[in-house]
């Protein structure tokens, strides 16, 4: 078993409040990725599950045992750092098998739990080698085993994959996700780096200076972004913002003027007055060339070609309002030139003056049935 819960934590340091006030519920066996900006309280949650950090107020319990007293050894968690920390003058062996050897582990169950780790790591061949003839992801690959070996009830990642370059970085996230689901255990991962929590995550918890602004699956956040913050954060390149008026409220959603120009966002209507104030939410990837429900004059500053999209940095309108557009590889557009481009009103998102998000009418079929399942489970 592998639950963890966590009821009103809070961390304070002397008179400054960093983690404030949060509750969560980890199933067994899922896979929950904390992202967020830096200094949002990420890193120092995780530190407080693990029993590096002192918990100022609350209750964390793993398996229904309340552990905030409980040192980190006998939480039963492993946890590997940004850091390798791998010892040098030892074996890859010797570096997987350290932390049985400090527990006096019987030399046979030692053996075969790092032969075991070794197998599910591919590292077999490299058991005799030092740390320093391994590649940045062979010696993550050992942190790991070291973490494997203690059949921990929750891995606990922080930032593994920091250190490495990007191809080696898509390959560990692969190598990660099966990990996952071959030991079927309780993983929680920090990250910023929305594109490991994305393609990784059963869950993902979005923290913005430490408090949780929205926990749920993948796609759940990416269609359905509780506020500006999460929409803002969530989506590469980012969501374009565009203040807009509304213009009117009926049972097709709500209507907005920009530009001179009216669409109406289907949402789930609620009280919002003609006059008000609103927030227009587009990702970048949902503005086409040519005609929309939403016509949009673009002039782009700095286009950048990456092969399968073209991404275009461009000015909006009259006033010149920074607008990003992803568009197809064999975009013709040009820096400097006006281009008519357009967006679905279906595709749009809306928020309120405090920055909440209106409920969209998203289709069954706009989203993977995979999440709903997570999400109900």
């Amino acid at each position: 078993m592998g639950q963890l819960s966590l009821h009103d934590v809070r961390k304070s340091f002397e008179t400054f409040e960093v983690i404030k006030g949060v509750d969560l519920e980890v199933r067994d066996g899922e896979f929950v990725v904390f992202v967020g900006p830096s200094g949002c309280g990420k890193s120092t949650l995780l530190r407080m599950i693990a029993g590096l950090e002192e918990i100022s107020h609350g209750d964390l319990l793993i398996d229904g045992k309340r552990v905030n007293d409980l040192a980190p050894v006998k939480r039963g968690i492993a946890m590997v750092f940004q850091s390798y920390a791998l010892y040098p003058h030892m074996s890859v062996f010797e570096n997987i098998a350290f932390p049985l050897r400090v527990e006096r582990m019987a030399e046979a169950l030692l053996r075969e739990r790092v032969l075991n780790a070794a197998r599910i790591l591919h590292l077999e061949e490299r058991l005799e080698q030092k740390p320093g003839l391994l590649s940045g992801g062979q010696r993550q690959r050992v942190a790991i085993g070291r973490a494997i070996v203690r059949q921990p009830k929750i891995f606990l990642f922080d930032e593994p994959l920091s250190n490495l370059d990007a191809a080696l970085r898509g390959d560990m996230r692969i190598e990660l996700a099966k990990l996952h689901r071959q030991l079927k255990a309780t993983m929680i991962y920090v990250t910023h780096d929305q594109v490991e929590a994305m393609t990784m995550a059963d869950r993902i918890v979005v923290l913005n200076a430490g408090r949780i602004e929205q926990t749920g699956a993948p796609l759940e956040l990416y269609h359905k972004p509780a506020n500006t913050f999460v929409a803002g954060f969530i989506g590469n390149p980012r969501m374009n913002m565009l203040t807009v008026t509304c213009a009117g409220v009926s049972e097709a959603g709500v209507a907005v003027e920009y530009g001179g120009r009216t669409i109406t966002v289907p949402v789930v209507p609620r009280a919002v007055q003609p006059g008000e104030t609103l927030t227009l939410g587009i990702r970048p990837e949902h503005v086409e060339m040519g005609a929309g429900d939403l016509a949009l004059t673009l002039v782009p500053g700095v286009i950048e070609r990456l092969g399968a999209q073209t991404v275009a940095y461009a000015g909006l309108g009259s006033e010149g309002v920074a607008f990003c557009a992803m568009l197809a590889g064999a975009a013709v557009i040009r820096v400097g030139e006006p281009v008519e481009a357009g967006v679905r009103a279906v595709d749009c998102h809306l928020f309120d003056a405090a920055g909440q998000a209106f409920e969209r009418r998203v289709e069954l079929t706009d989203i993977d049935l995979d999440l709903l399942k997570v999400t109900a489970a």
